[in-house]
């Protein structure tokens, strides 16, 4: 099990500076690594795509700025009258095939696929013949040919030497020689058109030659290499739109069949299906819905239950779905009831109102699997996200477990101050006596589990993470800024 202690800070990335004077356009939308863990990929509210790269030079685990590129721009729909967003929504990576990366990116309406590689610029060298050396050789024929010049053996000997340099046989072709290496981003195709509500995710299946986009209404299957065609796979549109009563909110392919995807509701139902058995997947092969008391059920039930996030675990054995209030774990085999509920926001359950009114109530926060297919990590207020580990065995309690990290200035200024030796910078840790966070430098995080309202800062959200495919490393989007954590030390 990976304890509190073995979690240490490892670098931010971005402008420290008060969340007041934050740019919108920098605000990160989306965090993700690559199927490696060897690039990591952000997105932001600009429109742009920024890349780190690993540093494989230093002893933790740290990344270094690899390039940036403007992926999207804010466009303007007129038969709409609609203005669509730079922001990006998400950005999925493709399987490294060859010396290049290709990843997937989206806002609104439009999905493109980048290619980022490394761009050699090139020049022409070794010219024996310039531009100066003919002129000079011209010159020297010219004078030669009408007597100027202050010797005549002197001028003969100029235009033998201008006219042995102009001669065919000394004329030798240039050769290209390496000027610099840059990291280029090119567009190879544009999936534009197909969606006439804003997408909410996109998914890479696992034959790396198709994925899927959804929207509110519509999931679409497309092929990487066919950019003006896609085929309409969940249409859950009724028609009468007055009688719409769910959306749909996030879709996953299966990580091992690519037959299998599912999609979540908000609703907060979760319903694979299975490609084969018909080309309109309107018919889902399991439901995975969690029985409610009507009794229960109040004014915001159906806002706190509509799922923000789904995930696969990487073995393709479990499902992590993520609500407003708690992360719900399901065994793919056994749709009746999640093997594990987690409370997140429990102590929010009394403030619903008032989350309703400062729009808190519709963050839409992620969840991730680890690498390994068994522990959990997702965010919350305060810039506070928890890390439950082993949280697929339902012998343990996950609360109990639940590590609470920090993603603030208190991070790398701990760090930078070097005041510990070998405890985690911007960590937290449960004490159970008060149901305080106390952070090992000996100060108190600003997360407690029976917090009053009034100490929330519902700016600091942390709605968008990613964990290391083979390792214990996160990657942490706070505002506008990246934080890396790890347990990876040598």
């Amino acid at each position: 099990m990976v304890d509190v202690e073995n979690w240490k800070f490892s670098q931010c990335f971005g402008d420290k500076g008060d969340i007041e004077n934050i740019t919108e356009a920098d605000i990160i939308s989306t965090v993700g690594f690559d199927h490696t863990g060897d690039f990591l990929a952000t997105g932001d509210r600009g429109g742009r795509v920024v890349l780190f790269e690993r540093n494989e030079n230093k002893k933790n685990c740290e990344y270094r700025f690899y390039t940036e590129f403007q992926s999207h721009d804010a466009e303007f729909d007129y038969l709409k009258s609609l203005e669509i967003e730079e922001k990006i929504n998400k950005i999925k990576w493709l399987k490294r095939s060859n010396y290049s990366n290709y990843l997937l990116s989206t806002n609104d309406k439009t999905i493109k696929l980048w290619k980022v590689f490394e761009k050699q610029i090139k020049m022409v060298s070794e010219l024996n013949l310039t531009d100066s050396n003919i002129t000079s050789a011209a010159n020297n024929t010219f004078n030669s040919n009408f007597g100027f010049g202050n010797n005549n053996s002197s001028s003969s000997s100029s235009a033998n030497a201008a006219k042995s340099l102009l001669s065919i046989n000394n004329l030798h072709l240039p050769r290209l020689t390496l000027h610099d290496t840059i990291i280029a981003a090119q567009p190879k195709r544009i999936f534009a058109n197909a969606h006439a509500y804003h997408i909410n995710s996109i998914s890479v299946n696992s034959d790396d030659e198709t994925f899927i986009s959804s929207d509110d209404l519509r999931i679409n299957l497309w092929n990487l290499g066919i950019a003006d065609q896609s085929f309409n796979i969940v249409d859950i549109k009724p028609a009468n739109m007055e009688e719409l009563t769910e959306v749909i909110t996030s879709a996953e392919f299966h990580p091992i069949d690519c037959n299998l995807f599912m999609y979540s509701s908000s609703k907060g139902t979760i319903k694979l299906s299975d490609m084969r058995e018909n080309s309109l997947c309107d018919q889902h092969a399991k439901v995975f819905e969690e029985y409610m008391d009507p009794s229960n059920h109040n004014f915001f039930t159906e806002i706190t239950s509509s799922i923000s996030d789904v995930e696969f675990s990487s073995n393709g054995k479990y499902i992590v779905s993520r609500d407003y209030m708690t992360v719900k774990i399901w065994d793919v085999a056994m749709e009746r009831e999640p093997i594990k509920t987690i409370n997140i926001h429990e102590n929010l359950r009394d403030r619903l109102c008032d989350t309703y009114e400062n729009d808190a109530i519709f963050d839409k926060f992620e969840v991730q699997f680890s690498g390994d297919s068994k522990s959990i990590m997702t965010g919350s207020y305060n810039n506070n996200f928890m890390i439950y580990p082993n949280a697929i065995d339902p012998n343990i309690d996950s609360m109990n477990n639940e590590i609470i990290l920090q993603a603030d200035k208190s991070a790398f200024k701990s760090n930078k101050n070097k005041q510990q030796s070998n405890s985690n910078s911007g960590s937290s840790k449960k004490n159970r006596n008060n149901n305080l966070t106390v952070n090992p430098n000996g100060g108190l995080s600003m997360m407690r589990k029976e917090m009053d309202f009034e100490t929330i800062d519902f700016k600091k959200s942390i709605l968008h993470l990613s964990w290391h495919p083979n390792e214990n490393s996160v990657a942490i989007a706070a505002t506008n800024n990246l934080y890396i954590f790890s347990t990876v030390w040598k």
